[in-house]
């Protein structure tokens, strides 16, 4: 499955960082929809809405992975 502009998903660390940004960049552009839409389009709130510290767990994961997909990119392009 390649996911990545850059083409990088290839090592078993990089494949999951690249699912997970793609899970949060999906998420995030629901939200934005659902505010315009005045309703709640954030799955991962949906989703794990009795659990709020996994939910936050989550976006760190995602945040750590945007910047692992950043590194990959990098390092491809050098």
């Amino acid at each position: 499955m390649e996911c990545s502009t850059c083409n990088m998903c290839k090592g078993g660390l990089v494949k999951i960082a690249c699912i997970l940004v793609l899970i949060g960049a999906l998420n995030l552009g629901l939200s934005g929809i659902g505010y315009f839409l005045s309703t709640n389009l954030n799955v991962l709130n949906l989703i794990l809405d009795s659990w709020p510290n996994i939910e936050f767990i989550v976006y760190i994961l995602i945040g750590a992975s945007a910047i692992v997909e950043i590194a990959s990119c990098k390092k491809a392009k050098v």
